[in-house]
């Protein structure tokens, strides 16, 4: 997979990337990640890349022309046709089934906005899903587009030494995950569960879904509404 991130600030981008479990998929030659540093599209001399909105109010636009021509120089580096992602408070709220979607594509690229935002046009032109994180703001983009890529590349196989641990992760079945425990099993007079150090698999299985649907009918009703429709 290939995947860009178009952004002003590239050495965000690439610090995480190097502390993140995504070297293991570059290292193995399962991702190409590339940073484009959208500054370097700029046509004029100050390196700008915001304006003032039309219409005035409070902020600066991202402007359309070194987001124009730096999502072209993305694209003549694909194969296929990338998927165009913004994080936007707008967008799909981001879930498993959508990063589980995004980890089977050939090329993504994310677009990190700033200020208050991209010049609407941008969307109209290149993007192809916009993706929110949650009912917040963040002050940057890359922050929302690392939150989306992690939950992404994870997914693809061969990135985690145990693909199956990210298959029973929360989410995966519309459930929350059940409790962990490991050595030592008691600690300050806390136990671990006796099934747990029963070796009755059966007993261990059905404990860890009674579990997920505990927690999940007491901490997140709607994802147990879902779960029982």
């Amino acid at each position: 997979m290939k995947i860009f991130f178009i952004t002003p600030f590239p050495d965000t981008i690439n610090i995480f990337i190097k502390n993140n479990i995504a070297n293991q998929g570059i290292k193995k030659g399962l991702i190409d990640i590339q940073t484009i540093d959208l500054r370097k599209f700029s046509r004029n001399s100050y390196k700008k890349i915001d304006d003032e909105p039309y219409g005035g109010g409070d902020g600066m636009v991202m402007m359309c022309q070194p987001l124009f021509d730096a999502i072209e120089f993305c694209i003549k580096e694909c194969d296929s046709k990338p998927i165009v992602v913004f994080p936007s408070p707008r967008g799909k709220v981001l879930n498993h089934s959508l990063s589980s979607n995004l980890s089977n594509e050939n090329s993504l690229i994310f677009i990190c906005g700033h200020y208050k935002g991209i010049d609407e046009r941008v969307v109209e032109k290149y993007v192809d899903l916009e993706i929110s994180t949650g009912d917040y703001i963040l002050s940057n983009g890359e922050l929302s587009s690392m939150i989306i890529f992690d939950s992404i590349v994870r997914l693809i196989p061969g990135v985690l030494n145990n693909i199956n641990s990210a298959l029973t992760d929360s989410f995966v079945d519309d459930l929350l995950d059940a409790p962990y425990f490991t050595r030592p099993d008691e600690i300050d007079g806390l136990k671990v569960p006796e099934v747990l150090l029963s070796g009755n698999h059966e007993a261990i299985k059905k404990w860890k879904i009674d579990k997920k649907e505990q927690i999940t009918r007491d901490r997140r009703p709607d994802l147990w509404k879902k779960y029982n429709k």
